[in-house]
C-alpha cells in the first residue's frame, strides 16, 4: 500500500510550486493537500470531512509554519501528543529562517526543517529531494507500509 504525502500549505503559489516539483520527482505517492492548521488536524485525526478517510498515516507531512487557524507549530504539537501519530515523520517546509521557529520546531520533535528556497530550480529540487527521501528512501516506524519501487 502507498502511503499519501500530506502538504499543508496556504500560499496557492507555493503549493502550486510544491506541486509541481513533486510531480516532476515522479513519485506515485498520492499528495494530499489542506490549507490550513485545522484542516490538517482534521485529516490526521480523521474527523470532520475526513472522518471516512482510511486508516493510517501519510508517509511524510509537509507543515508549513504560519498557516490560518491553527499554526504550524500547534499542529506539530498535537501530532507528537497524540499516540496514533507522534512516529510519523513531520518537515517543517517554510519561508521563515527566524532561529526561535527553528529551535522551537526542533523542541516539538519535527523531523526536519527546510526552508522553502526563493529561486524556483532550487525550490523543485529541494522539494523533490524531500519526496523522495520521505516516500522511499526512508525507513517508515514500525507497522508503516513502504513503497518498493519494480525493478
Amino acid at each position: 500500500m502507498l502511503k499519501p504525502i500530506l502538504l499543508v500549505e496556504d500560499n496557492p503559489n507555493d503549493l502550486e510550486l510544491t506541486l509541481v516539483a513533486l510531480a516532476r520527482s515522479q513519485l506515485a505517492n498520492e499528495v494530499v493537500v489542506v490549507r490550513d492548521g485545522a484542516e490538517a488536524l482534521d485529516y490526521l485525526l480523521r474527523r470532520g470531512e475526513f472522518a471516512e478517510r482510511s486508516e493510517g498515516n501519510p508517509a511524510v507531512t509537509l507543515l508549513d509554519l504560519k498557516l490560518p487557524k491553527v499554526d504550524g507549530l500547534e499542529v506539530l504539537a498535537t501530532i507528537r501528543k497524540t499516540a496514533s501519530l507522534k512516529s510519523m515523520p513531520v518537515v517543517m517546509l517554510t519561508s521563515s529562517k527566524e532561529e526561535q521557529d527553528l529551535i522551537r520546531s526542533y523542541e516539538l520533535g519535527v523531523n526536519a526543517y527546510v526552508v522553502k528556497p526563493v529561486d524556483f530550480k532550487e525550490f523543485v529540487r529541494a522539494i523533490a529531494d524531500l519526496g523522495i527521501f520521505w516516500a522511499v528512501l526512508n525507513e517508515p516506524p514500525p507497522g508503516s507500509f513502504r513503497y518498493i519501487p519494480p525493478n
